[in-house]
This record gives C-alpha cells, sequence and structure tokens, in this order.
C-alpha cells in the first residue's frame, strides 16, 4: 500500500494533511536525485555545475545517480537523436514516481541549430518536461535557476493530484 492510498484513507476519516503534505514537498524539494542524460556540449556545462565551484550539493543533490531506479530527476542535455529517443523513454519509464525532467539547452529544448530528420525537435515530444533552461550551452547559473523553479513547483504540488488511473496499472 502506497502513500497515495493512506492519504485516501485518512481523508475519509477527515482528517486535515496541510502541514503533512508540506513535510513532504520539502523533504522531496531537498533531496532530489538527478539523472544525467548528457548527450552533448551541454553535458560539460551540467557535469561543472556539479562541481566544487557550483556545489549543487547546497540543493540536496550530492551525487549524480547512474541508475533510473534511484533517480527522480531527469536532466537532458543536449541534442536528442531519432536514435536516442527509445532510449530516453525507457529511462524515463523506469524512473520512480515522483518523477521530473529538465530540458537543458537549445538542442534539447528545441533542436537547436539542428533542423533535421536525425534530430528530434524538442524533447517534450518524448517526455514532459518540467522546466526548460535555455541556452547554446547554458551556463551552470543557468541550470541552478532551473532546478531552484523546479523546487518552487514542487513544494507547490498536491499529493493526492498525482493519483495514478486504472488504466495505466492495468497497461
Amino acid at each position: 500500500m502506497g502513500i497515495d492510498e493512506k492519504l485516501q484513507e485518512a481523508l475519509e476519516k477527515s482528517i486535515v494533511f496541510t502541514k503533512f503534505e508540506f513535510a513532504i514537498n520539502w523533504a522531496r524539494k531537498n533531496s532530489i536525485w538527478p539523472l544525467g542524460f548528457g548527450l552533448a556540449c551541454c553535458a560539460i556545462e551540467m557535469m561543472s555545475t556539479f562541481a566544487s565551484r557550483f556545489d549543487l550539493a547546497r540543493f540536496g543533490m550530492e551525487v549524480m545517480r547512474s541508475s533510473p531506479r534511484q533517480a527522480d530527476l531527469m536532466i537532458v542535455a543536449g541534442r536528442v537523436s531519432t536514435k536516442m529517443a527509445p532510449v530516453l523513454r525507457t529511462l524515463y519509464d523506469q524512473m520512480p514516481e515522483p518523477k521530473w525532467v529538465i530540458s537543458m539547452g537549445a538542442c534539447a529544448s528545441s533542436g537547436g541549430i539542428f533542423n533535421n530528420y536525425a534530430i528530434v525537435q524538442g524533447v517534450d515530444k518524448i517526455v514532459p518536461v518540467d522546466v526548460y533552461v535555455p541556452g547554446c550551452p547554458p551556463r551552470p547559473e543557468q541550470l541552478i535557476d532551473g532546478i531552484i523553479k523546479l523546487q518552487k513547483k514542487i513544494e507547490q504540488e498536491k499529493l493526492l493530484g498525482r493519483k495514478i488511473k486504472q488504466e495505466e496499472v492495468e497497461a
């Protein structure tokens, strides 16, 4: 039995969870575990964001995860080719809920200067994107700003609003 079912039972017993929801969102926002998906030059900037100069540890992002089953944030950095698109979707599907996506750079967000059949014209055609970080390549400060925006979005989430549909469970 997951947390959503327990919350549903508690709400049926008319218990108010405003403080509990705040605590859960606070914990989620301050312990994001990223899965790096570096595909091009944006990956260098993403890696430098994790170095000591910018120190993402202060945001609760201690280490980049190498397994999608241990990550809840996918940072897509760089251009996505049509051959890489199914791999990206598979990794996204393997991530546990709740999960978020940051599209980093012009190539990941819109295809950039590569307007041809081999490059996906925006990663949002493959996975839902929560935050777009513009630039070619974006600086580490821009990625940090995108992470702060994602944290604000996580802060506002409703716990029961992420209810899984029955069709998704049966599929």
